[in-house]
């Protein structure tokens, strides 16, 4: 019977910190805008392991610690956005309040990498899900932005979202992860000096887990990413058409939003009488478009429906509309040549509102108990409303899935849509509040997940930008630049059949983090070696000769 391999001693504490900071940092770097536009997306499974390596046989309060540590050197600066112009408390407020998840993760990977040590890498990937799934839920419904998968655009990693979704990419890559540690973990473990004739079979397992690792990551790439248009192609226009200044306070010059939207919006309408420009058959305004409530304004409306009757074909704008009672609705609405505006607000296939507004951005969660700490709170003045039906639109005859900002993020929001019978997803956002930040292409590398996931084309427009048609594949076309006026054009293909994620739902995140806690249950107790745990011992479980 072969004897389980004896683990190495524990690093130092300050080696353990360190590990943890680099892991952090790696993380960061793994999205797009941290180091480079696209984002180093091998460095997600670098840090997975060496967070995995730095609470490697210790005490569950080390790995507390060290959790803390990478968290919290991941997402400062991973979420600098969020602190634009409303400065440095509620970034770290937010930051500290994901470390915290973080931390957790790291008080019990000690425990999950003593599993039965062939199960460990797998332990490893399943406290990632785990991790994933309780920080997209809780506080406050949940802040799910920073998951791995959202780093893996570009990654052949991401063919594995349309099998399991976003899940099932962040598994990919926690699994990579705890292979690589347990790569580094059996070269620890081979005797010093190695001997010519006995150090390549003793290097075999390392070399056979960094060839398990790397197969692991590359298997996404495998996995088929249909592209046909199953149901036809339609030719839209993504209007894009900025905001006077950035900042907060982009919305004091409402009328001047709107301005430019209809506006950009007419000049392609001339440009398509005069033939320079193809006849789209919808067009696509994002979030805050029109700020000023056009059913409550007729100058509002009239600008609206004007710019929609020169385009000839139904014009989806979002629109932050008063009530109901005292809250505010950020809202898609479908306006037509024929009939305008009017009927769409109780139309449910002309009117979708943001089912997922979010705290502390557009309503304030206990505003008493944090205006002790910022009186930013009071920026936002009226809470929106959350709404209470898919966002599923119908355009020119076309089932058009309406995700607004936010809501990119969240799996079971935008798998609604498809099941609804969605043949493309539009992602409505507008980025002026977080000024030249990281926010906007962190936000475009969802809405690229997204569309793998559920096998449709996605367009994600922005007031400001970054915006961009987005192939079934996941390949962003036509991407705009940020704070400038663009209209983006392209055929999107029409797509019916379901992905294997969209069908199965939650169900492998289900799975995964049920996995997570039976493998934390099961795993043996264990104490980190200390000094009276030396080579005599280790020899003893071993089964080797017992040292004089």
């Amino acid at each position: 019977m072969r004897s389980r391999p004896v683990d190495p001693a524990p690093v130092h504490l300050v080696v353990t910190l360190l590990l943890a900071v680099v892991g952090g940092l790696a993380a960061w770097a793994a999205f797009p805008g941290a180091v480079s536009a696209e984002g180093l997306w091998p460095t997600a499974v670098l840090a997975v392991a060496l967070l995995a390596l730095a609470t490697h046989g210790v005490r569950a309060r080390r790995g507390l610690a060290a959790g803390f540590v990478f968290g919290f050197a991941f997402m400062f600066p991973h979420l600098s956005w969020s602190g634009t112009y409303v400065g440095l408390l509620p970034w770290t407020a937010l930051t500290v309040a994901c470390t915290l998840f973080y931390a957790v993760l790291g008080a019990v990977l000690p425990r999950l990498q003593r599993a039965r040590w062939r199960l460990a890498p797998l332990a490893v990937a399943t406290g990632w899900v785990a991790t994933e799934f309780a920080r997209a839920r809780v506080p406050f419904e949940g802040f799910p932005w920073g998951r791995l998968a959202f780093s893996q655009a570009d990654a052949p990693t991401l063919g594995l979202a349309a099998l399991g979704g976003s899940p099932a990419v962040t598994f990919g890559v926690g699994l990579a992860g705890g292979l690589l540690a347990a790569a580094v973990l059996a070269l620890r473990r081979l005797p010093a000096p190695v001997g010519a004739a006995r150090g390549v079979p003793r290097l075999r397992p390392a070399v056979l887990l960094v060839v398990a690792a790397a197969a692991v990551t590359w298997s996404g790439a495998l996995v088929p990413r249909p592209t046909a248009a199953e149901d036809g192609t339609r030719h839209v226009a993504a209007v894009q058409g900025n905001t006077p200044e950035e900042g907060l306070e982009f919305n004091a010059e409402r009328r001047a939003v709107l301005d430019n939207h209809a506006g950009a919006t007419e000049r392609l309408a001339r440009e398509v009488a005069a033939g320079t420009a193809r006849q789209p058959d919808l067009v696509l305004w994002p979030e805050n478009s029109s700020d000023i409530d056009p059913y409550e304004n007729p100058d509002a409306q009239a600008v609206i429906e004007q710019a929609t009757r020169d385009i000839g074909v139904p014009v989806l704008v979002g629109a932050v509309l008063d009530g109901p009672g005292r809250f505010v609705s950020n809202t898609g609405l479908v306006v037509t040549p024929q009939d305008g505006i009017a009927g769409a607000r109780d139309d449910d296939s002309r009117h979708y509102v943001k089912q997922r507004p979010a705290p502390f951005a557009e309503y304030m969660p206990y505003r008493s108990f944090f205006r002790h700490f910022s009186d930013k709170v009071d920026l936002i003045t009226r809470d929106f409303v959350h709404g209470d039906h898919v966002g599923l639109l119908t355009m020119n005859g076309v089932e058009v899935g309406d995700v607004i900002c936010f809501e990119v993020a969240f799996d079971d929001t935008v798998r609604q849509s498809v099941r609804a019978g969605a043949q493309f997803l539009v992602v409505q956002t507008n980025n002026a509040t977080f000024g030249m930040s990281d926010e906007a292409p962190q936000q475009l590398a969802m809405s690229r997940l997204r569309a793998v996931e559920s096998g449709r084309s996605v367009v994600q427009i922005s007031t400001v930008g970054v915006s961009a048609i987005i192939s079934p594949d996941g390949v962003a076309h036509d991407e705009s630049s940020l704070f400038t006026p663009d209209v983006l054009t392209g055929d999107v293909v029409l797509r019916s059949t379901q992905t294997v994620a969209t069908r199965v739902g939650a169900l492998p995140e289900q799975v995964l983090t049920g996995l997570f806690v039976l493998l934390l249950l099961t795993a043996r107790r264990g104490a980190r070696r200390g000094p009276q745990d030396g080579p005599k011992a280790a020899a003893r479980r071993s089964g080797a000769p017992v040292p004089a």
